[in-house]
């Protein structure tokens, strides 16, 4: 058996393997870029090395360090995790050459499944059917069009390296076609190192259903059934569930024979993940989509139903051991369903968030049974920019579907995360969809329904809370009350204390009237109505109107954050930011980073013409790029930004001066 393993990963993954390490008597190593070297992964492991500076082509994306790494900590075997190298055969090579055992399949399985084209061209010949499509490589972007052409709009981009959604792009018209590939290549390049597309027909309404494999060095392999993954944003995997409402057992057993064999077909071994696409309006057929060949995010999931877990075994097969169960000894009981938690603002577009956690709370195994959590971060540790913005992965098993989900709901809510914004409550009522309850599942569901499940604005009574808890936390038992309180002012000769609040960025005011334990509470020009408030254990209890509401309470600086129950609020003391560039067709006003990243290109020069919504910039965070759109029709003034620069939240990228004449409101420029 193995005696040390290097983890050449981050974050939950890193924690995730160093568990079962610790549970199976094996000692961990983990590495580090300068930006983590105060991570959980790097506290809890036996022992760390730094990789070099934060950007990942510099530390985690570097085989020569990683491998150096593991030399100088005299481990015998490197795990990767996935993302980074996971998929990289460059590193299971590098570690054949150093004498280190590579936890995953041989170069040559990677190779053949991390280029897409060959992987279809591989399972087809074993009699895997595929998605018709048709291969970019060696195309220009012009040559890639005319393929999209000839498929069938719409289509799908997709690059041949890689995985995770990172550029991936469907384009139904035909005057998009063209900018979405430069993109989708530019995503690829960034990500991957490698700009080659695959052109795929869009398949209306499908369900994207995968099967976990898992193979010994000698061939023997099984799978594991399946898990639904379809609730999807951008092509990125939200929840998951194993196994799915979809299949019956014939079907399942199709899909996992063909899964054995594409596996089979590239001499696979340990674990891995054949992914599949299913016709919402034809259930009894199924494509190969693409193999994963390394540990998949959702993997919990599977190792509740079946009780296997997955880590241990790849550790085994790697250490020379045959699988000691068939396929008929693999059950699976009740079912399990996972939620990936994120650092990023639904009211923002789902933009990446970025802060210092002021407080991180996981549902304790005493009030919720069944609920496992992945995580990889603790409170006081900075969310970046650099990486990944999943904070961790809360699964929840249960007897039944309905079990599992209400779980996993009641888990949700009792998780913390304050000091960035999060998915939390985006989430729980995605989880209460009516789609999703019955397990009508497409993956287009999440971004129709986007809109309905995210509030469009905070609500008052947060406002009010907010100014409550001020009130308790700022006043000296009897010290004069607007001399303590900063923001604070009198409301004429009343005995009114009144603040201006900046509530996710809307302005509100709030009058409080008596003391919080007994007060009068106004928001805006909303009647004032009884309140009442106290802490308790930390935890702010707010009466209004006679309904209780509890939220968990942060602050940093003038920025107070509120959690209640899934969802979280920021809420400052001043006016709200943004100003008119946040009034939609306002004449005139910045174009500001929605978000602190990295400018990659700039699309305006000083003089142009732009109309509403126009492109700016682009602006990329934690591996997504976000165009900026110009916030009014004008003409561009000062350009602050170049490409390569690193802005923070709401910085000024451009200025957009009034113009005279007629702009369209649209994007596109004048008329």
């Amino acid at each position: 058996m193995l005696r040390r393993v290097l983890v050449a990963n981050r974050g939950e993954i890193a924690l995730r393997v160093m568990r079962t390490l610790r549970r199976m008597g094996i000692a961990s190593v983990a590495v580090y870029s300068d930006a983590d070297a105060g991570a959980r992964h790097v506290r809890e492991a036996d022992s760390a090395f730094r990789l070099g500076p934060a950007p990942p082509a510099q530390s985690y994306l570097d085989v020569a360090a990683v491998v150096a790494a593991a030399r100088r900590a005299g481990a015998d075997a490197l795990h990767p995790g996935y993302g980074f190298l996971s998929e990289n055969p460059a590193l299971a090579v590098a570690c054949a050459e150093a004498g280190i055992v590579f936890v995953g399949p041989p170069p040559s399985a990677i190779e053949a499944m991390g280029d897409k084209i060959r992987a279809k061209e591989i399972v087809s010949a074993a009699g895997v059917p595929v998605v018709p499509g048709r291969s970019g490589r060696g195309l220009d972007d012009e040559g890639i069009a005319a393929a999209a052409h000839e498929v069938g709009l719409p289509v799908l981009l997709k690059p041949t390296a890689g995985g995770g959604g990172k550029g991936m792009r469907r384009v139904d018209d035909p005057a998009a076609l063209l900018g979405e590939i430069a993109a989708a290549r530019r995503e690829a390049l960034g990500a991957f190192g490698d700009d080659t597309l695959l052109v795929e027909r869009w398949i209306e309404r499908p369900r994207h259903v995968e099967i976990q494999v898992l193979f010994d060095t000698r061939g023997n392999g099984v799978h594991l059934a399946e898990r639904e993954c379809s609730l999807q944003r951008r092509h990125q995997k939200i929840v998951e569930e194993a196994p799915s409402v979809l299949l019956d057992e014939q079907a399942r057993r199709a899909m996992g024979a063909a899964a054995v064999a594409a596996a089979a077909a590239v001499g696979y071994v340990g674990a891995g993940t054949v992914e599949m696409i299913v016709p919402g309006d034809r259930f009894g057929e199924h494509y190969f989509m693409e193999m994963n060949t390394r540990l998949q995010v959702e993997h919990p999931v599977t190792e509740a139903v079946t009780g296997i877990d997955l880590v241990e075994w790849q550790l085994r097969v790697a250490a020379g051991e045959l699988l000691g169960f068939g396929q008929d000894e693999v059950g699976v009981k009740g079912h399990a369903v996972e939620a990936r938690v994120y650092a990023e603002d639904p009211g923002r577009g789902f933009l990446p968030s970025a802060g210092r956690l002021l407080a991180w709370a996981e549902p304790g195994a005493d009030r919720h049974p069944g609920v496992r959590v992945d995580s990889g971060v603790s409170p006081g540790e900075v969310v970046g920019t650099s990486y990944d913005p999943m904070l961790a992965k809360v699964i929840a098993h249960g007897a039944d579907r309905a079990e599992a989900l209400g779980r996993l709901d009641a888990a949700l809510a009792d998780t913390v995360a304050l000091g960035v914004a999060t998915n939390l409550g985006f989430l729980r009522r995605l989880l209460a969809h009516p789609d999703v309850v019955t397990g009508a599942l497409d993956t287009g569901l999440v971004e129709r329904e986007a809109a309905s499940l995210t509030p469009e604005r905070a609500p008052d009574e947060v406002a009010a809370a907010a100014a409550l808890w001020l009130l308790l936390a700022s006043e000296p038992p009897g010290a004069d009350l607007w001399s303590t309180v900063g923001g604070w002012r009198p409301a004429g000769a009343s005995a009114e204390a009144v603040v201006e609040l900046d509530l996710a960025g809307r302005a509100v005011e709030v009058g409080v009237r008596g003391h919080p334990s007994s007060a009068e509470v106004r928001v805006g020009e909303a009647p004032g109505c009884a309140a009442r408030a106290r802490l308790v254990d930390g935890v702010l209890e707010v009466e209004l109107s006679g309904g209780l509401r509890r939220f968990v309470v942060a602050s940093a600086g003038a920025t107070l954050w509120l959690g209640e129950r899934g969802d979280t609020y920021s809420v400052s003391v001043g006016t709200a930011r943004g100003g008119a560039s946040r009034a939609t067709g306002a004449r005139g006003g910045p174009a500001r980073a929605p978000m602190p990243g990295t400018v990659r290109a700039v699309q305006v020069s000083t003089g142009d013409l732009v109309g509403l919504g126009q492109p700016v910039a682009i602006v990329e965070a934690m591996k997504m790029e976000h165009t900026v759109g110009a916030p009014s029709a004008g003409v561009v003034g000062e350009v602050r930004v170049r490409v390569g620069q690193t802005v923070a939240l709401d910085e000024v990228l451009a200025e957009i001066l009034p113009a005279e004449g007629d702009l369209d409101a649209s994007p596109g420029g004048p008329r």
